[in-house]
């Protein structure tokens, strides 16, 4: 079996290979589109070389002939885009703001930004102004051909302080052919604004028309983002009690218990906290992984040799590294015997 490490190297060379085979390309288009090669060939435009010679996507070519503008207009993007500081889903979004003005200021804030991040920053940059908010509710045909029943489409969005508009289809509500989209979008309008496109059936629906009922003598209006946020505070609650993250916290039994697993509210309480509740799984390269996700207390010395259910022998992973470090523990043959999963070794 190759090894792991040097797998890794290869693919991590793999890697700037292709970041540099992205600039590269970049640059050869734009200045190929400077030199109006497109019409040397006999296209009309550059994209419609890039869609009929390169066979690219109508998306894949517009997204690209964004980019190599960008480059032509400020080769400091260049290097960011071989290094990997940027990728070329975030060049996208930098071509919406970047300016002969701000570009000094403005570009090194997109390096290591996810797409999403990108859209937030854009969003600060560039506000949309005065973005209307109505509720938006349409049908879909599911793109199952046994699922007879449509989905429902709440569209959250923008009108004037206190006021809401339900915008129903015309007719009887004609389903769609297109394919379902995402479960869920995000638009992002400006700095704290953003539009939420959700798929949802015919039952949630009902549900949050039932919850803007019960909650119409505090919540008149019935807003939809108020009768949710609602019910989300009380989620959220209910996950920090299961935590021992409460507000009011009660007193320690005077008996403590005799099972050795057992972590006393008090100590999870402080292992949470001092973890900013994310896995504080060690990687190799000396970071955390900070996942957020499917998160458990773990015994770093198991409770089976000896362990206590204590602070310092207490930490905040992510299921994934819980069970990673029970097989470096214990070995895999050992919890193979216990799991499903394959080993990962």
């Amino acid at each position: 079996m190759t090894d792991a490490r040097d797998l890794s190297r290869r693919i991590a060379s793999l890697l700037a290979s292709e970041r540099n085979t992205v600039a590269e390309f970049l640059v050869a288009l734009a200045d190929f589109d400077a030199e109006r090669g497109w019409a040397a060939l006999g296209y009309a435009s550059l994209f419609q070389y890039l869609e009929r010679e390169l066979e690219l996507t109508s998306t894949a070519a517009a997204r690209r002939m964004t980019a190599a503008g960008l480059v032509r207009r400020f080769p400091v993007v260049v290097a960011p885009l071989r290094d990997g500081r940027i990728c070329m889903s975030v060049v996208y979004e930098l071509a919406k703001a970047l300016t002969p003005e701000n570009v000094d200021e403005v570009l090194p804030r997109f390096f290591g930004l996810s797409k999403r991040d990108a859209e937030a920053l854009v969003a600060e940059l560039r506000p949309v102004a005065n973005p209307p908010r109505r509720e938006v509710v349409t049908t879909v045909a599911r793109a199952a051909p046994t699922a007879a029943a449509a989905a429902a489409s709440a569209v959250p969005e923008r009108t004037a302080p206190g006021k809401s508009e339900r915008v129903l289809p015309a007719g009887s509500g004609e389903l769609l052919s297109a394919p379902e989209r995402p479960r869920d979008e995000v638009e992002f309008l400006d700095p704290e604004l953003r539009r939420y496109h959700i798929t949802v059936s015919r039952a949630f629906l009902a549900k949050l028309q039932a919850a803007k009922d019960a909650v119409s003598h505090s919540i008149p209006d019935g807003d939809p983002e108020a009768v949710l946020s609602a019910g989300l505070d009380l989620l959220l609650e209910q996950a920090a009690k299961r935590r021992g993250l409460v507000k009011k916290p009660r007193p320690a039994p005077a008996t403590p218990s005799n099972d050795p697993r057992h972590i006393p509210a008090a100590v999870a309480r402080e292992v949470w906290r001092r973890d900013g509740e994310r896995c504080s799984f060690r990687l190799p390269d000396g970071s955390v992984c900070g996942s957020t996700k499917r998160l458990q207390l773990d015994h770093i010395m198991p409770v089976a040799r000896g362990g206590k259910s204590e602070v310092d022998n207490l930490r905040v992973s992510c299921a994934c590294h819980n069970r990673l470090a029970a097989r470096q523990m214990f070995g895999d043959t050992w919890m193979d015997g216990f799991t499903h999963e394959a080993s990962t070794a």
